[in-house]
Order: C-alpha cells, then structure tokens, then sequence
C-alpha cells in the first residue's frame, strides 16, 4: 500500500517510501477530538461579529472614512467645534487640522482632558496609526484606549508557542496579571501585543517575546508568520475593528518562559488536548485569544473538511473589517 489514509502520509513500510518520511518531514494527522466543539467555535466567532451600523456615525478624515462613532458619544465632541464637526451624516476634524501631527496632538488634548475626568481607566500613555488599510499611510495617531471610541482599526500581533513532547503538541498559555487594566487573569498566548504607531508587526512580535516571556533573540527570530484573523463587534457604545497577525514559534523542550515586565503572572504548558477543552467548554482566555486558537487549529488539522461546520469556520475567522 503507497499511502495511509490513516496516517495522512506515505506508508513507511512500503518498499517504495523508505526514508521518506525523513525526506518530507510528514506527521500523522491529529485525531478529531475536536469534532464536538465546532458549535462552540462557531458561538466564540458570533460574538466577535455583530454591528449596529445605525448606531454609528461614520469618522472621516481627508473625505475618507477612517472609524465610527455611537450616537451616544456624540455630545462629548459637540463640546469641542474647534476639534470636532458632527453633522447629522458623519464626524469630521475642523479643516483647519490639515496634517496629520496637527490631528493628533489637537485630539489627544481633547483625550487628556476626558482621561482626566475618569473617562478612560484603561489610559495606555500609546498611540495607534489612524489609517485605512495596515500598509496605508497614518492619518493620525490616537491614544491606545480611545481607540474603540472612534471605532478605527486596530492592529496586533499573537505568537503561539509550541512544544512537540514525543512528536505531541503542547502550548504554552500565559495567565494575566490581576493588575492588568483590561482582562485582569485571564488565559492568554505565551506572546501578544498591540501594534503601536512606528512600529511593524515584526518588531512588535520580537519585542513582546523579550518583555512577556524572555525569549532569547536567536530564538524569537524563528518565528514564522503564518496567518491572520480579522473581526468587527460592537459592545458598551465602542467599534472593536480589529485586525490580528498570527506568528508560530516551535519552541525546545528546555524553555521555560520567565516574564520581565509584571504583565503575566504564571505559565502552563498544555497539551493542544486541555487547550482545545478550556477554550470550547469555559470562558478562562481573553476573548480574541480563541479565534487565534481556533485558527491554529484549522492549520494544524485538528479540526477538517468534514467536521461540522468547517467552512463557515474557516471563512468567517477573516470577517471583513467593514465599516
């Protein structure tokens, strides 16, 4: 026999494919312990895509919409006409603001005087671009926290850190500090950061292996990009558009992640199996945390064509980032 289906590879013991396991690096495909999960991948992708597009007032700069606003929002820039003009179809910046330096720093007044009045508990003290596409040229910067506010498009960057024991995959999950502003204890990948202005994914992804798990430079510079989720959702009068670039990282046997910047309060290193049972069945990872699972596991086949639902999966895991 020349192939296993089974296995999902050529046959070792077939006189014809000696050796060629070595020559093309095949593995077993995983078995489908995941099929019963599909209802709840399906349930974690709805509610990162839901949007009341009546709700909102399109952002727009330079004649190009960049973000949206809640209708409920609107007074708190009606107190700034020398910032911002809101009209019964959009919001725009005063014309007079015609750089994208002069934007920025006339908003980020604006922001500092509602940080100061409790607006923001999250403040972040970091600006995101303000543009219509990642490769596109800023508009603006913006503070990190208002970002869902003016709903524009936010980008980040996840790195799944994996373990083969015996040819087994294991993944490394990070346990939130309970001091973090945002998502206090929860679950989270081994690596993840916001991509802030002036820096590319790359740089965001090398920095954040050094500060959340000292991971040495030789060593993080073996990640490999691999994928990407996208979603759009509305939530607490906010637009969550966000677009998120998913690195893989095979890590040895002998790395014990240690974190230098207060952000991670323990490590686990789990076999996929109880990351698989932990994300389907509780609500213990940071939200966004199971798409990017989810998406790994499409790529590593543990979830395929013939499990339940397997297309809508794999389509609406890159939802149009729309308006």
């Amino acid at each position: 026999m020349l192939y296993s289906g089974d296995a999902g590879c050529l046959n070792l013991k077939s006189p014809y494919t000696k050796g060629m396991n070595e020559l093309t690096n095949c593995r077993a495909r995983p078995p489908l312990m995941s099929r019963v999960h599909t209802d709840a991948y399906l349930r974690w992708i709805a509610a990162h895509n839901f949007y009341d597009p009546h709700a909102y007032l399109d952002f727009v700069i330079e004649d190009t919409v960049v973000g949206a606003v809640h209708r409920s929002r609107l007074p708190l820039l009606q107190a700034h006409p020398d910032v911002f003009h809101v009209d019964g179809a959009c919001v725009t910046l005063d014309p007079r603001l015609d750089t994208p330096a002069a934007r920025t720093e006339a908003v980020a007044a604006v922001l500092r005087a509602w940080r100061d009045a409790d607006m923001f508990p999250a403040w972040r003290d970091e600006l995101y671009r303000v543009s219509t596409a990642f490769d596109a040229p800023p508009l603006m910067a913006l503070e990190r926290a208002a970002a869902p506010l003016f709903g524009v498009l936010r980008y980040g960057a996840h790195l799944n850190g994996m373990v083969r024991q015996n040819g087994h995959l294991h993944l490394w999950v990070a346990r939130r500090s309970p001091n973090k502003p945002e998502h206090p204890g929860k679950l989270d990948h081994l690596v993840a950061g916001g991509i802030p202005a002036g820096l590319n994914a790359w740089e965001v992804i090398i920095k954040e292996c050094h500060e959340e798990a000292n991971i040495p430079p030789e060593l993080a510079q073996c990640a490999r990009p691999v994928s990407l989720i996208s979603y759009l959702k509305d939530a607490d009068g906010c637009r969550y558009r966000d677009l998120i670039f998913i690195y893989d990282l095979e890590l040895p046997e002998t790395f014990i992640p240690q974190n230098t910047d207060g952000e991670v309060a323990e490590f686990y290193l789990w076999p996929i199996e109880q990351v698989i049972e932990t994300m389907s069945t509780t609500a213990d990872f940071k939200m966004n945390n199971n798409l990017v699972i989810i998406d790994l596991l499409l790529r590593h086949g543990y979830v395929g064509p013939d499990d339940p639902h397997y297309a809508v999966i794999a389509q609406r895991l890159r939802s149009p980032v729309v308006w």
